[in-house]
This record gives structure tokens, sequence and C-alpha cells, in this order.
């Protein structure tokens, strides 16, 4: 009965912002329920590897028409025109919202079901929650089958565990609402400038908000899911480790997006041979496996290009630039990886690659541009230095550090939690009222 009613909830609020695409939604459900039970039922036949990779095909399929379809045929007339050939019609479907999350659920739970990891649900309620459940359902994190198997057939929703999900959810909308919506504004208003006349300085202050909203943004989101999760009996897998903490490109995607990163290790990366083959074969597996994520996260090559430059980097770590950066000084190796990130935020923001390309010839300092153009001081607002601030404190693990001290005992972590908690609800609450911006990022992914 609770997953009935938590299933009813989690379609109205997906059908609350997007009603007439739902169909798509509900028709992966049913697929998928019916292809796991037949992957499952035919384990001993040769026709069982057919079923799952028409499953998964079915599954690439939907997801490539809906978000690359326009995509690719925007490509191929640019190469059409380029040949003085007629261009063809153009066509640009909706994007469902959240398909990329619940074709990537879809594809986990067959194959989990394939590996004899799992076994198929037999109720499509419970197989529907797992694909609907509302916290996680538009932006993550990904959850596996396998990790809450069990907790759809059984779990216990204590009142400790609602109160630290309620304590999970306030921390992650302080993250969105009080951090990442005024670094976006910031970041916003220098993207929409012509990037042939920004300044040194006003393109790297752009950046690096841009840099602290995507992180906290989607870190926030990921809060709140866990949390909200947390709430109904349900332990979701962290997605974020502080990742701008990182000495290596390498640990930044040990640390970023996780639940993305270990869905493609496990479903990608290996299936592909992962590091068992020659050196040769596991920088094309790198660097594959880098391509499709870029492409995951949305259809333009800004997406391509930045999933490239984070491939590539890992390739050449993992062939010689590893051991001498290991030995650098920690402030060096901080200032390197944070160096390829924010190159790499600027093709992931930027709305194509001319504008990130002047936007990076500013970066560099070569454009020239005199800075009574457009001033530093006109963008880094006093409300945007304490949300700088802010980002710093908590993009380190010193908060929870000094929490964890002063807050072992749980009366003490009731007496400091709680009117902290308050106090960060009505801040929220406040700016929300008091403004309608209010941009997610993950949300059109």
């Amino acid at each position: 009965m609770r997953n009935a009613v938590l299933l009813g909830l989690s379609l109205l609020f997906y059908g609350w912002g997007e009603r007439q695409w739902m169909i798509v939604m509900i028709a992966s459900i049913a697929f998928n329920w019916l292809g796991a039970l037949a992957v499952d039922r035919w384990r001993e036949r040769w026709s069982q590897r057919w079923v799952l990779a028409l499953v998964v095909g079915v599954n690439l399929a939907a997801l490539a028409y809906f978000k690359y379809a326009g995509f690719a045929l925007r490509t191929l007339n640019e190469l059409l025109g380029a040949l003085g050939l007629r261009e063809l019609a153009a066509v640009e479907p909706h994007l469902p919202l959240g398909i990329s999350f619940f074709t990537f659920h879809a594809i986990s739970y067959v194959v989990d079901v394939y590996r004899r990891q799992s076994r198929a649900l037999e109720n499509p309620l419970d197989t529907a929650l797992y694909f609907a459940l509302f916290p996680q359902l538009i932006a993550g994190p990904i959850i596996r089958y396998h990790y809450i198997e069990d907790q759809l057939r059984e779990r216990a929703a204590r009142l400790v565990d609602v109160a630290r999900g309620i304590e999970r959810f306030v921390t992650g909308l302080a993250k969105k609402v009080l951090i990442a919506n005024v670094a976006a504004r910031c970041a916003d208003q220098i993207f929409a400038l012509d990037p042939q006349n920004l300044g040194f300085g006003t393109a790297w202050v752009g950046v690096l908000a841009y840099t602290i909203q995507i992180y906290f943004d989607f870190s926030g989101y990921s809060d709140m899911a866990i949390g909200l999760g947390g709430m109904f009996g349900f332990k979701f897998p962290e997605n974020f480790n502080y990742p701008y903490t990182s000495r290596s490109v390498t640990e930044f995607w040990r640390r970023w997006h996780m639940s993305l990163s270990s869905w493609f290790r496990d479903y990608v990366y290996i299936p592909l041979g992962g590091n068992r083959l020659s050196a040769g074969r596991t920088y094309f597996n790198l660097g594959a496996v880098f391509l499709l994520c870029g492409l995951w996260h949305g259809a333009s090559w800004t997406f391509v290009i930045w999933g490239a430059l984070h491939g590539l980097f890992l390739v050449l770590e993992r062939a010689f630039l590893g051991r001498p950066l290991a030995v650098l000084p920690r402030a060096l190796q901080h200032a390197y990886t944070l160096l390829v990130v924010c190159i790499g935020w600027v093709f992931f923001r930027a709305p194509d690659l001319q504008t990130a390309g002047n936007f990076l010839w500013a970066m560099s300092g070569a454009a020239g541009v005199s800075r009574a153009s457009h001033p530093v001081s006109l963008f880094v607002t006093p409300a945007v230095q304490l949300a700088a601030v802010a980002a710093l404190l908590f993009a380190v693990p010193l908060v929870p550090h000094v929490l964890g001290v002063w807050g072992k005992k749980d009366q003490a972590r009731l007496w400091l939690g709680v009117p902290v908690m308050a106090v960060l609800l009505m801040l929220c609450v406040s700016h929300l009222a008091t403004t309608s911006y209010n941009p997610f990022i993950y949300f059109r992914f």
C-alpha cells in the first residue's frame, strides 16, 4: 500500500510538469517490466542475450530519438549546406523531463537481472515506483536497481530517518537557493555579454561563478533527493564527495556525479574491456566513455568537446602525467585540476563552440579588452561575495568536521542542528518568495 501511494504521488509530481509526454515514461516502465521478466525467466536459453539486446536497444533508440534526432539533423544539414546540397526538413522532438535518468535506470534494471545480481520484480507497481520515485526522477542521482531492490519490498521509515531527511533536504535547499542561484545571476550576466568585449578579470569571474553555480545547484538537488528519500525509508547513494578538493582529473571523477561515473564504469567501460586489455585499448575505452558522457549531458558539440576534454586528461594522467603530478606540491595539484575543470565548464555553459572559444581567449588575457568596458565590480555584488565565501566553506569538508565534533551526542546535535536548519529554511523561503529566478541546470538533461 505504501508503494502504491508513493507511486501515485510520484506520477502526479511528474505529470505536473510533463503532462502531455507522461505516456513516454509509462510506456518505458511497461516495456522494461516485461523485458526484465523475459530475461529473468529465459536464463538458460540462448535467446536471453537477444532479449537483453532488444530491450537495451529499444531504450537507447528512444533516448536517441527524443534527445539527439534534432542535433543529428542539424549537423547533417550543415554538412549538406557546405556541399551545396538541399537541406532536409527540420525536426526537433520534444525532450521529456528526466528521460536520460529513467532510461539509465531502465538499462541498469534489465542488465542487473541479466547478470543475476537481482531478480525481476513481479509486481508492476513496484517496478513503476523504482522508475518514477519522485525525489530522484527529474535529476538523479542515478540509482541502480540492485541498490534499492530490498528497499522496494521492505523498508522502515523511522522518526530519526525523517528528522535526518529534513536536515539533509534543508541543507540541499540552502545550497541551491542561497549559493547556486546567487552565483547563477552573476554567471548568466557575464555569459550573456559579447565574449569579444570581455576583459580578463570579468571572464574569470564569469567562469568561477558558473563553477560555483553548477556544483551547488546539482549537489543541492542531490541532497534534497537523498533527504526526501530518507523521509520515506529509502537510502540513496551519495552523488558528490567534495569534488573541488580533487588533486587530479581522475580523482575529480571519483567525486563528481558519482552515480553517473559509476554507471558508465559498470555498464560501458568494463564491458568494453576496461583496463584488462592493452594500454591502447584502455585509452580508447576511456575516450569513448567520456565522449558518451558528454553526449549524455546534451545534444551539442560543446558537450562533446567537454566530454572529450575530460577523457583526454584522464588518458594523459593514466599514460604519463599522473606520476609527475603526484610529486608536485598539493597546491599546484589543486590548481591544475581546477584549471582543467574550469576550462571544461566554459564549453559546458557556452551555447556554441565559437562563444566558448572567444570566452577562453578572454580568459587567457590575450584579448586585450579594456577593463572599463565591463568592470568586475559591476558583477561582484555584496550578495555574490557572500555566496562566494559560503561556497568556499561548503566546497571543503570543514563544516561537517566541525559539526561532527560538536554534535557527536544526539542532544548536542539537537541543540545545534535545529536552530541552524530553522534559520536556513526561513532564509530560503524568504529568497524564493522575493524572486522568480530559480533555474535548475540538470532539469534539461
